[in-house]
């Protein structure tokens, strides 16, 4: 899997819901989804890296009911907006998923419409699940089709057919070409057919081997799906109600649980980054679930230090409200503007920004295993924890303070990075902690030499870095513009690949970019420490390219590690 996917914290959007447009596709182009651009200084502050928009193609009502794959809906723009938005979400470090809505299509969708029209004599009945010609459909159609889970306005497609796979890869291969995007969700992965996912990834990883693919799954073993023959990343709805739950009923028991057996030493999902959340457009929104807003902060802390990748649902970060009904959606997807009514509080927004650049910061929060160190009703204590680093995430959802004694070795203090700056001593191998009242802090285990205040310049000095999903067609575009470098130079370049590599020290590293010194213009490779501090370093490509010697041998310098 990427690595760049432990490093990310997602921001979800609903697009037709977030963007206000009508219930009903009208035919009339209207760039509504543009309005994200003037969001991205608000994602920025959040630390947000990657941007999950649900569906964004053509459909009828509400996204998922698709009737065309090749076409952004027209009720959010064109393509060629929809590229203009992934290139400026690119070019501020912020890397762009789309919801792959393979399973199933909308009444409109143009193959449906030809067997509604020609009958038994369409070239595509073939298209669609289980559809014969032996009796009328609840739309009182000459003919009968399986709809998604009993919804016949949803066609779900016969991906058995290659016919349909060719068509579905197809959209698949213009998305990646004209948007670049770095990944895929898969709509309803739990219902569809595991071959269609094998075919997905050898393709979507031929075209960009740090490409990602997430199902979502809402029951079962998610080791079915993602493994490495399929999917990379599942939705973890395990945690989803874990996490509220623990908090509504005092009850710290149930998501300790939960992630000691998801992800602590023999955990089944162990080796999985799986994706987590509060909440979603399907699901009820974290601040009408939580029934103490005081616990707001301590449910966002648990997701962002808890293994896997974190992602807010957009208008969450305000506490913006919002339950199901049996007969609407809406109230989850409402249109959302920056300065929208429906904003209750600021507050969040900081702790957010905080939390995400803990996770840049320390290694240990994105790539480290779980342990359980104290599990009260309403208080928690767990670790995160590589070779090199230990992180201690303390809990507490009573009125009051709360200390809390526990053993810990590695360390004789224990600096927290959440709130202030707090420092306890460990002695013998125990520690005395003071949590707040429903709040928390997250403990770095270090021997003195860890400076909070420098800690804090550091974070306010980041600057994100673009993602250039193609690093051939920056060199070539470089070079065409420069158009005096040697063609073994540009040959040489072009084996830079975006993705991971080792030093000849052994140190592991991303490359990120590449670039051009302002002053020399000479070419340079942006990359990215792995572990450690994360620290990013930049080289130039004659540097990176040579060879060194090590145990009397030349070897390269940097090596490129094929992904896993």
């Amino acid at each position: 899997m990427s690595q760049w996917i432990n490093d990310s914290v997602f921001y979800h959007i609903y697009p037709l819901g977030f963007c206000g447009c009508p219930e009903y596709n009208d035919g009339k182009t209207e760039y509504r989804l543009d309005k994200i651009i003037n969001w991205i200084p608000h994602l920025k502050d959040m630390g947000i890296n990657a941007v999950y928009f649900g569906p964004v193609f053509q459909s009828k009502k509400h996204g998922y009911d698709t009737s065309d794959y090749y076409k952004i809906d027209c009720r959010l723009g064109d393509n060629e907006s929809f590229k203009k938005i992934c290139d400026e979400l690119h070019a501020n470090g912020i890397r762009v998923i789309l919801d792959g809505v393979f399973n199933h299509v909308g009444r409109d969708f143009w193959a449906f419409q030809d067997v509604q029209k020609y009958g038994q004599n369409s070239q595509y009945c073939g298209w669609f699940q289980n559809l014969n010609f032996g009796g009328h459909s609840p739309y009182n159609d000459p003919f009968w089709y399986e709809g998604w889970s009993g919804h016949y306005d949803l066609v779900k497609l016969n991906l058995y057919n290659q016919a349909v796979v060719d068509h579905l890869i197809g959209a698949i291969d213009l998305w990646i070409n004209e948007f670049k995007i770095d990944g895929l969700r898969l709509d309803a992965a739990d219902v569809m057919e595991p071959n269609f996912f094998k075919t997905l990834r050898n393709f979507c990883k031929s075209k960009n081997p740090n490409f990602w693919l997430m199902g979502e799954i809402i029951h079962g073993d998610y080791n079915r799906w993602a493994n490495p023959e399929m999917l990379d990343s599942v939705t973890n709805y395990e945690c989803y109600k874990g996490i509220y739950s623990s908090h509504n009923d005092k009850n710290y028991f149930e998501i300790a649980h939960s992630l000691q057996r998801q992800f602590a030493n023999g955990g089944i999902y162990q080796n999985l980054c799986l994706y987590n959340f509060v909440d979603n457009h399907d699901v009820n929104r974290i601040g009408s679930t939580l029934k103490n807003p005081k616990h707001l902060k301590n449910a966002h802390t648990v997701l962002f230090t808890m293994p896997g990748v974190p992602s807010i649902y957009y208008g969450s970060e305000w506490a913006v409200e919002g339950t199901r009904t049996r007969e609407s959606d809406s109230m989850l997807r409402p249109c959302l503007d920056l300065d929208s009514p429906l904003i209750k509080t600021e507050e969040l927004i900081p702790h957010i920004g905080k939390l995400s650049a803990l996770r840049r910061k320390f290694p240990a929060l994105c790539n480290g295993k779980y342990e359980n160190v104290v599990i009260r009703n309403e208080q928690l204590i767990f670790k995160r924890f590589t070779d090199n680093q230990t992180v201690l995430i303390a809990l507490n959802i009573n009125d009051n303070e709360f200390w809390l004694d526990f053993n810990i070795s590695g360390g004789s203090v224990l600096t927290d990075v959440l709130m202030d700056g707090s420092e306890y001593r460990v002695e013998n191998n125990h520690a005395h902690v003071m949590i707040p009242a429903n709040g928390a802090r997250v403990l770095i285990l270090h021997n003195g030499e860890f400076n909070y205040q420098d800690f804090l310049n550091e974070i306010a000095n980041e600057v994100p870095v673009p993602i250039v999903s193609e690093i051939d067609a920056v060199i070539a575009a470089a070079n065409e513009q420069e158009n005096n470098t040697p063609a073994e130079e540009v040959k040489e370049e072009r084996i830079i690949k975006n993705g991971r590599y080792r030093s000849y020290k052994n140190n592991e590293f991303a490359v990120l970019a590449l670039g051009t010194d302002y002053e020399t213009k000479e070419r340079t490779v942006i990359l990215k420490e792995l572990y450690g501090e994360s620290k990013i370093w930049v080289c130039t490509v004659k540097h990176f390219l040579e060879d060194v010697e090590k145990d009397g041998k030349q070897v390269h310098r940097f090596e490129y590690i094929e992904n896993d």
